[in-house]
């Protein structure tokens, strides 16, 4: 059986995965934010409404998680209003409809992962913002799945493998923060997810509810740096400094703690957290850094 998805996101690194997914068995109608800007919920929630795709998909956000702290207002429409009026459109229909979220909806705190009972206390703007997103979702009454993941990254867009890979060209010593832990998750990897769940609504297996899917293990962002550099081979890799967050203020305050437990989404959907130590590689592969030097 093919499965239809309308995916909003089309540019997002989870978006540009989805879009690589599709294939016989996987049709993906893929939106930008010419076609379907989030800053006009209403219009998107039309957009689900005309839709004969079999899973809604929302993977497009406000992601400028410094620059929300000044204009919350803004990040609270897209990653809050879109989402609600598009789940709302979707429930109508009796569509399911999926959206992706973040770890920042905690606070940081304590040492063990985070379940998806946990009680919520967003840092900043941004953080709040996704969690008006999940209170809109849930309340639309509609089939649906919350994606919680962290630390996304790929070999395009915005993201920290590919920063690091450019800082590391450029100079001989990198500081980086070492007191704050997480799972780096491979937008690839989200994009299986997403799929994954979305078939099992389309076969009347779906679970509705917050899901939280992240890699493993758990690592720092200085351990995850010295990973990236160690898959690179570069003949003279940066020295990596490891400092505390005190040390890199920020407009917005990151959590300390990131790491999500993932055993209900095993429960439910029979995913495993992937190994980002695996994904990284095949990333490395892609951007031409696994072997020879800097790539293009």
């Amino acid at each position: 059986m093919t499965l239809s998805l309308l995916v909003f996101g089309s540019t997002g690194q989870v978006g540009v995965e989805l879009r690589r997914l599709g294939g016989p068995d996987l049709a993906i109608e893929s939106l930008d934010r010419a076609a379907a800007d989030l800053a006009d919920p209403e219009a998107c929630a039309a957009r689900v409404a005309r839709t004969g795709a079999d899973v809604v998909v929302n993977a497009a956000a406000y992601t400028a998680v410094d620059r929300a702290e000044g204009d919350e207002a803004a990040a609270t429409v897209v990653n809050g209003a879109a989402p609600g009026a598009m789940a709302r459109a979707a429930a109508a229909r009796g569509i399911p409809f999926l959206h992706v979220s973040t770890d920042y909806v905690f606070d940081g705190g304590g040492a063990r992962p985070w379940r998806e009972t946990d009680p919520v206390a967003p840092l900043g703007a941004y953080g709040r913002s996704k969690l008006e997103g999940e209170r809109r979702v849930a309340e639309a009454g509609g089939p649906h799945a919350v994606l919680r993941t962290a630390w996304v990254h790929a070999a395009h867009g915005s993201n920290f493998v590919r920063t690091m890979l450019r800082l590391g060209a450029e100079r001989d010593a990198l500081r980086i923060v070492d007191d704050q832990r997480g799972g780096p998750t491979a937008a690839a990897d989200v994009a299986a997810a997403l799929v994954a769940i979305a078939r099992a609504f389309a076969e009347g297996r779906g679970v509705s509810g917050v899901f939280h899917y992240a890699g493993a293990p758990t690592v720092s962002w200085r351990e995850f740096a010295e990973a990236i550099f160690e898959r690179a081979h570069w003949l003279a890799p940066p020295r990596i400094e490891p400092i505390p967050s005190e040390a890199y203020p920020t407009p917005a305050p990151r959590p300390r703690n990131s790491a999500l437990d993932c055993g209900r989404i095993g429960a439910a959907y029979g995913l495993r957290q992937p190994d980002w130590r695996c994904s990284l590689e095949a990333i490395m592969k892609e951007l031409g850094e696994a072997r020879d030097g800097v790539g293009a």
